[in-house]
Parts: structure tokens; C-alpha cells; sequence
């Protein structure tokens, strides 16, 4: 196989889905819109989960799991959120196939199977989610509910692209349910927090944090908390959202409680999730022309030794001295791999694990042995030094930590230098054409607005950053006052 990769300034869209491909992180299927994730990419996504995993059950949260069909009925009841995701819909409408006499070996659906009720392949899971709340909760005492769920959805997307906007996708969602506004204003704005100490500590990704403009919140919210990373094209990425719900989803099935005084009132709602996207921001945030860079605090491997020699008794050498390293590494909790298979030459070896993005590669020979060094390379500078290997468990341990900062000083330093303010319409529109990014500016506050500007520029309203300064100005189209800015940017 070729690892030949289109630069990023020839074709950034085809750099991204060569380095998904060739980097082994997922395949296209036969199931169109769908992707395969192959085992590196999968080890990727299980590391991610597993931190967020523990980052919920640290706040309290637990898992369950709910189905993947909806009842059409229980989906309908929220009107907003049905209304919102009913052009995304699979639905089921029949349980059997029976042979099809005009096609030798083929299958027809059985008109006599036809469900009594259409079934909703989820989306989303707040309809069936809530619909089971309705019996779980009675009291205040049965509050608050923290429950998390690790599932995979349904989105009919007609342009799909790996990880970034597929038909199927892994994620997770949390549904909470308490017994006042503030305690789910208070998990909702929590939840974002988590999700921004994830996004910027472990993928090395620097992010924005703020809530959605009206025409930019999820159906059925009464206000969605977002955070917004920047990708090497100038383009944002939503990275995690966390949305209160008031009391819609409980009004709409009838969540109520009885508090301390014995009165009742409907319960108020979170949702949060974030999914496999995040992958896709992982990829375009922090990689290059030669393939992947991965941070080591979630990348499969951290670490891979590759052996250099001639003949049985040099290689019996450096598996002994690399065995030791190896365990040593390992006790101090680092994913290692020693790759002595003699089916590649190093050479292609190096290449194949700089396009992986491995953080690390040791590359130790007979003469190296000899002189009691390795060298070591780098994969976010490319450079490579000569250590000892006297303690060399904790240069590689220290080092680790220093490209985990470097990744993501260099993803702020370009974020950072991509965010412009404007209060001129024609500024506005050269900057995102030239130079992409965040773009700062006056927004008069209306839909009506925000959809035309949407409309001319292609740009939208990203966030409204959370304590955002007052400033009065005047919106960028309209010339109608305003009284802050907001971030507007072409996205994903």
C-alpha cells in the first residue's frame, strides 16, 4: 500500500481522509454513509472514552443503557426536538423479509410484517429516555437522576465524511433530571466544564467556551453551552455541547415530583454528549503532511522500539536491554510496543509509525548497545537526540508530558492568531475568504439577521463566549445597535 499523502495547501479535504486511511484509523463499508473503525483508531476512541468515563463517574453520573428504536409516538411528543431531527430520520417500518419469487436467492420485505407502530432508529435518545424516567421519579428523594449512556446513533447525513459526519456514529449522551432550574443550569454549565478540561488536557486542543445564538440551539433546548475548537484550515469545529432543557422534555411526557412541601412540578432536564467527531478535531487540529500527531495522554501507542542489527546474536542483545525498558515502562503506566518483526526493514518501520503518529520512537542498534545510548525521536518536532539509556524511563516519561504541551501551545499560538475583530461587513467577509478563523463583531441580535448573514458569507454564529464583555456597537449587517460581540466562523 502507498503512504503517499496529499499535502494539506494541495487539497486539505483529501490530506484529512488520507490520514484517517492510511493512518488506520477507520475505512469506508458497504453500508454507504457508514464507516468501519479499525482496531488503532478503536484503541483511540476507548482511550478518550475511557477518561471521559471516569471525569463523569467523578461527578456523580453513572451509566445505563436504553433502546436503540423509538416508539413514532414517544419521539413526536417533543415537537421542537421531532421537528428538529425528523429530516435525519431511519425508521423502521417492517420485522421480516420472506424469499422473492421473481429473484433466485433473494428477499422481499413481508407486507404481513408491517409493525403496528413505525420505530424511530434513535437519533437522539431524550423521547425514550424520558418517556422512562416518567417511572422512575416520584419524589424529591428520586432526585437528582445523573445517568449516562454509551451508545451509537443514527443521523441519515446524505454527505458524509469519516468521523467528521457520518449516517452512524459512536458517542455518549447524558440525561439528568433535578428538581430546580438552577441545579441543571448549575450540571449543564459543569458538564461543558468537563468537556473543555477533556478537550484542552487530553487532546492537546485549545477550545472556546460559550452558548448558542436561538437559531443555533438543539431542538427542544432552552439553551445549549458549546465549546468551539479551531482546525489548521481556518475552519471551526463544535467540539461538546451541553444543553438545559427546562421542563419541555418533562412537560412533554409528564416527568412530575412531589417536592418537601408535597406539592408537585415537573421535573427540569440536561443533555450533553460529545462523540467519535471528536477524533476527526483530533486529526485536523495537530497533524501534518506526514501523517498523524497524536497526544500522548490518549494516543494507542505512546512509545515503539524499533531494533536495529545483523544476525541472531546482536538481535538476543537488544532484546534483553529492550525487554528491560520495556517492563520498566509499562510498571510506570506508559503503552509501549517493541516491534522486532523481521518482515519490514526499519526503515519502513520509522515511516509507518511517524504516519501513526506515535509521540515516541527509540531506535536502538548494536553500537548503540555498545556506547550505552538510544536515539530517540520525536514526532511533533521530527527531532532526534542521543540519550543514555541509564534512566532513560524517565527522559521518556518527561518527554511525554513536553510534547503533550507543545501539541497544544501550537494549536493555541494558531488559534489564538486566528481570532479577528471586525465592524466592517467587507473586513468580515475578507477575513473568513482570506484568512478564516474567528471573527469577532457586532450581531443585532435577531434571526432574521444571523440567517442572512449566514446566507451571504457562509459563516455562522459560533458561540456567544460566556462572560462575554458588554461593548455597544452596531451589528455588521444591519447597522442595528448591539450591545457585545460574538464569534462568528465557517465550520464543520
Amino acid at each position: 500500500m502507498g503512504k503517499e499523502i496529499t499535502t494539506r495547501e494541495q487539497d486539505y479535504s483529501q490530506w484529512y481522509n488520507d490520514l484517517v486511511i492510511k493512518g488506520q484509523l477507520a475505512d469506508y463499508t458497504a453500508v454507504r454513509g457508514c464507516m468501519v473503525i479499525k482496531p488503532y483508531g478503536f484503541a483511540l476512541w476507548e482511550n478518550m472514552r475511557d477518561v471521559l468515563d471516569k471525569m463523569f463517574k467523578d461527578t456523580g453520573h453513572v451509566n445505563a443503557y436504553f433502546p436503540l428504536f423509538v416508539p413514532k409516538s414517544l419521539f413526536e411528543a417533543e415537537e421542537k426536538n421531532a421537528e428538529g431531527f425528523a429530516k435525519e430520520c431511519a425508521v423502521v417500518t417492517h420485522y421480516r423479509l420472506k424469499s422473492d419469487p421473481s429473484k433466485k436467492g433473494g428477499l422481499m420485505v413481508d407486507p404481513e410484517a408491517k409493525l403496528e407502530e413505525e420505530l424511530v432508529v434513535r437519533p437522539t435518545s431524550e423521547a425514550i429516555i424520558w418517556s422512562t424516567y416518567k417511572g422512575w421519579i416520584q419524589s424529591y428523594r428520586d432526585l437528582p437522576l445523573l445517568i449516562n449512556q454509551w451508545a451509537n446513533v443514527v443521523r441519515w447525513e446524505m454527505r458524509t465524511r469519516l468521523f467528521l459526519r457520518t449516517a452512524e456514529f459512536l458517542w455518549q449522551e447524558g440525561h439528568t433530571a433535578h428538581a430546580t432550574a438552577a441545579e441543571a443550569i448549575a450540571e449543564a454549565r459543569q458538564m461543558l466544564e468537563v468537556y473543555a478540561d477533556f478537550v484542552e488536557n487530553w487532546m492537546a486542543l485549545p477550545v472556546i467556551k460559550g452558548f448558542k445564538s436561538p437559531n443555533e440551539r438543539f431542538a427542544g433546548a432552552e439553551d445549549t453551552y458549546c465549546i468551539e475548537a479551531l482546525m489548521q484550515d481556518g475552519k471551526a469545529l463544535q467540539a461538546g455541547t451541553s444543553h438545559f432543557l427546562g421542563q419541555n422534555f418533562a412537560k412533554a411526557f409528564d416527568v412530575k415530583f412531589s417536592d418537601k412541601e408535597n406539592k408537585l412540578d415537573y421535573v427540569w432536564a440536561t443533555s450533553w454528549g460529545v462523540s467519535t467527531r471528536l477524533i476527526g478535531a483530533l486529526v485536523m487540529a495537530h497533524s501534518d503532511d506526514d501523517g498523524l500527531i497524536l497526544p500522548p495522554r490518549i494516543a494507542p501507542l505512546q512509545v515503539v522500539i524499533v531494533p536495529i542489527y545483523k544476525g541472531d546474536e546482536q538481535k538476543q542483545k537488544i532484546d534483553e536491554k529492550v525487554h528491560a525498558i520495556t517492563k520498566a515502562l509499562k510498571a510506570a503506566g506508559i503503552r509501549v510496543k517493541y516491534d522486532d518483526n523481521d518482515n519490514s526493514r526499519p526503515g519502513w518501520k520509522f515511516a509507518e509509525y511517524e504516519l501513526k503518529g506515535v509521540p515516541i520512537r527509540l531506535a536502538l542498534g548494536a553500537r548503540d548497545l555498545e556506547n550505552n545510548v538510544v536515539e530517540i525521536a520525536r514526532r511533533d518536532t521530527k527531532e532526534k537526540k542521543t540519550y543514555p539509556l541509564d534512566g532513560i524511563e524517565k527522559v521518556i516519561e518527561d518527554l511525554l508530558e513536553e510534547i503533550q504541551q507543545n501539541i497544544f501551545n501550537k494549536a493555541k499560538a494558531y488559534r489564538d492568531s486566528h481570532i479577528t475583530q471586525t465592524d466592517s461587513w467587507d473586513e468580515f467577509v475578507k477575513i473568513l475568504d482570506e484568512k478564516g478563523g474567528f471573527v469577532s463583531a457586532h450581531w443585532d441580535g435577531t434571526a432574521e439577521t444571523e440567517e442572512r448573514i449566514k446566507e451571504l458569507s457562509k459563516a455562522t454564529i459560533r458561540c456567544i463566549p460566556l462572560n462575554n464583555a458588554n461593548e455597544e456597537g452596531k451589528c455588521i449587517l444591519t447597522g442595528q445597535s448591539s450591545l457585545q460581540r460574538v464569534l462568528f466562523a465557517r465550520a464543520y
